[in-house]
């Protein structure tokens, strides 16, 4: 599938969207605002601050329930673009920094869902937003500035992806630890933005909490996550997440970060029938504690070296082709950001659920691409059906009240 292909592009009026970003500039006016008495500094705490020269949502620990959607772009030039990024700007702030929506009129519809009652929760939600490569068509004038190694998500070899479920001009991920505070957020920024933009795909997930302890569960049982690199030190995410100055990139791009989504379907009634030993031997962890299989704990580094010939660690375990822990492959780490879905059953009648993967990284290429080559064909592929998702750009952060998502690319 081509990087520009979408699904029902311009079926919406952008009349709607103008009409809606109108009202969402009159409602912000003094809704913005934190809510009364309310200590934004206890509230909540740990979600990511929105203002900043960068999305730090984007590397935060994980939320308990996220939103992922992918947009089809309809705005008709470069100018509705523009307004289309100042209103999806506008929504995000008020979301996530609270407040009480202004109302629109005695005639006009209520200027929120009333899902979270009357008064929107500060600090509650975090939003990441990027681009697609087919934003960079020949629709707003932007193919000179597309970052350097945004393309369409390919096709690997043991991946079934679905053209439905695959790609787009814009990704938003909205994550929080209640259900009905991503799924407000949804709705608020799906009904100020009618018209401009439109669902393309969109997966529900969720993290679980640690059991009994340390790094979160996936559905096959293991802990995922285990070897992030600290994102605590800015060194590290200088080096392996964040776009910087001399990358070679666009120069509005400096601050951004190159997000590959994966919508992975993992099949549990199988998995479900293989011995515990060869799940362990297959990811090349103890599923209990986490510990590699040479190790006694979760954090242990497992010793390569020691096991030239795979015999503790077999040479194809996933942890071992994933993260060789050699000098060459250092700088191909990534910062992975994975939640659990459950979709309920498909039309066969067998459990739908699986994995919404989604990983950070200054480099697609040397990065994620070079890490998926060499997990082609490892056992766990006999386990594991990848249908969708796509490569995105997150765009640099909203630096202040003054500043919109995209400002440098547009302007």
């Amino acid at each position: 599938m081509s990087a520009d292909e979408t699904t029902g592009r311009g079926a919406v009026g952008r009349r709607g969207f103008l009409r809606g970003a109108a009202l969402a500039g009159a409602g912000l006016a003094a809704g913005g605002a934190a809510a009364p008495g309310t200590d934004t500094a206890t509230a909540a705490s740990a979600i990511a601050p929105f203002h900043g020269a960068r999305q730090q949502s984007a590397i935060a620990a994980p939320r308990r329930t996220t939103v992922f959607t992918s947009f089809d772009v309809t705005a008709g030039n470069r100018a509705e673009l523009t307004e289309l990024l100042h209103t999806l700007t506008d929504r995000a702030r008020f979301l996530t920094s609270g407040g009480t929506p202004e109302p629109v009129g005695v005639t006009g519809p209520p200027a929120d869902s009333g899902v979270l009652g009357g008064q929107l929760p500060p600090r509650a939600l975090a939003v990441t937003v990027g681009v697609g490569g087919s934003l960079f068509d020949d629709r707003y004038g932007l193919g000179k500035l597309r970052p350097r190694r945004l393309t369409a998500m390919p096709a690997f070899p043991d991946d079934d992806l679905r053209p439905e479920w695959c790609h787009g001009d814009l990704s938003l991920q909205l994550h929080a630890d209640d259900t009905d505070t991503v799924l407000h957020a949804l709705r608020d920024i799906a009904r100020h933005t009618r018209g401009g933009m439109q669902v393309r795909w969109r997966m529900d997930g969720f993290t679980s909490p640690p059991r009994p302890s340390g790094t979160p569960r996936n559905l096959f049982g293991f802990k995922d996550g285990t070897a992030n690199p600290e994102t605590a030190g800015a060194r590290e995410m200088d080096r392996l997440v964040w776009v910087g100055e001399d990358s070679g990139e666009p120069r509005w791009a400096v601050g951004g970060s190159y997000q590959a989504v994966r919508l992975i379907r993992m099949l549990v009634e199988f998995w479900d029938r293989v011995s515990l030993t060869e799940q362990e031997r297959m990811f090349g962890r103890s599923r209990e504690s986490g510990a590699p299989l040479d190790g006694d704990t979760e954090h242990d580094t497992p010793d390569y070296a020691d096991d030239p010939k795979g015999d503790v660690i077999p040479l194809d375990a996933h942890i071992r082709l994933a993260n060789p822990r050699t000098t060459a492959t250092a700088d191909q780490r990534l910062l992975r950001r994975a939640y659990n879905y459950d979709r309920g059953m498909d039309s066969n009648g067998n459990l739908d659920m699986g994995l919404l993967f989604c990983c950070y990284q200054q480099d697609l290429a040397r990065q994620f691409e070079t890490v998926q080559k060499r997990l082609a064909g490892e056992p766990l592929v006999d386990y594991v059906s990848p249908f969708g998702g796509g490569y995105f750009f997150v765009l640099p952060g909203v630096r202040d009240r003054d500043d919109w998502y995209g400002r440098a690319l547009l302007t």
